[in-house]
């Protein structure tokens, strides 16, 4: 199964669920403040989403791990690159 699938599966789950609490399709019979509760539920779980992804991107950038010889190495490959244009008549 691949994550696409994995993901349509979960949210349509997840909406079947909360259409069948919030529009009572099966007459369960639920009190009304049970509906209540479920009517805003897609958009508490979307700013949850929202909030969680921003974490995971903040945290990621945050832990970031520096590559000091890749650096050193492409600095050196800048500065050959800067000789071989000035050889050739380039001015900087």
């Amino acid at each position: 199964m691949t994550k696409l699938v994995e993901w349509l599966f979960g949210v349509s789950l997840v909406g079947a669920v909360w259409a069948l609490v919030s529009f009572d399709l099966l007459d369960l019979s639920l009190p009304q403040t049970y509906r209540e509760a479920a009517w805003p539920m897609p958009l508490y779980l979307l700013v949850s989403f929202g909030c969680y992804s921003l974490a995971t991107v903040g945290y990621r950038v945050a832990t970031f791990n520096d590559c000091d010889d890749a650096a050193k190495e492409l600095q050196e490959q800048i500065k050959e690159a800067k000789e071989d244009l000035r050889k050739k008549g380039f001015k900087m």
